[in-house]
Parts: C-alpha cells; structure tokens; sequence
C-alpha cells in the first residue's frame, strides 16, 4: 500500500482508506495525531469536505488522515457513535480526543488536531 508522495523533497502522505481489518495496526497502534473522516459516496457534504480533508493529509505530514466508509465499515461507525455524516474524529494514543459532525472549514479541523 503506498501513502506517499515524493514531492521536491518533501513527503506528503495520502488518505488511506480505514477498514476493520487494518484499523488496529493503522489507528489505534499510530504514534500519530489520527485524523478520521466518515463518509460515504452518496453524501453530498461527505464530497464537498473531501479536498479539504486531502489538502490536511497532504500539508500536515504529523497527521495521519483515514478515512471510513460508514456503509462498508458499520461496526466502526458504531463504535464511534456516527449517526450523521460526515463525522470526523481526532484520536491520539488510541483514544478519541475530538468529535465533529457536519460540514468544517480548514481552519476548524486544524484547530481540532492542536
């Protein structure tokens, strides 16, 4: 699985896609800030956030950014108590540190990942 991009020196990570088989050795093991968004390929708001959410996995190389599809992975979303997406949790050291629910500006997912 590659999640990098060599770009002039610098590496810029992708968003990986989070699934109940990898979520342990991907998220919950992570030294990383994790930043996770679920969504799903219907939601129109999942989309729109989307670039946003890409732009931060390739900006902030200290985070690494998953991203949940709740229709495939539903017993994360329940784990996690999603009940409306897009949802996007900060987890550091295996435990949820932040929750938002709906649409975010850059500058609001950023500050949750202080």
């Amino acid at each position: 699985m590659k999640n990098k991009k060599q770009t002039k020196g610098l590496i810029k990570m992708a968003v990986i896609d989070i699934t109940s088989e990898n979520f342990e050795k991907l998220v919950l093991k992570n030294e990383k800030t994790v930043l996770l968004d679920f969504s799903a390929v219907w939601c129109g708001p999942c989309q729109m956030i989307a670039p946003v959410i890409h732009e931060i996995a390739e900006e902030n190389g200290d985070v690494f950014v998953g991203k949940i599809d709740v229709d495939n992975e539903t017993s994360l979303a329940i784990k996690f108590g999603v009940s409306s997406i897009p949802t996007l949790v900060v987890m550091k050291n295996g435990q949820a540190i932040d929750k938002a629910v709906g649409l975010r500006s850059k500058e609001q997912i950023l500050e949750m990942l202080k």
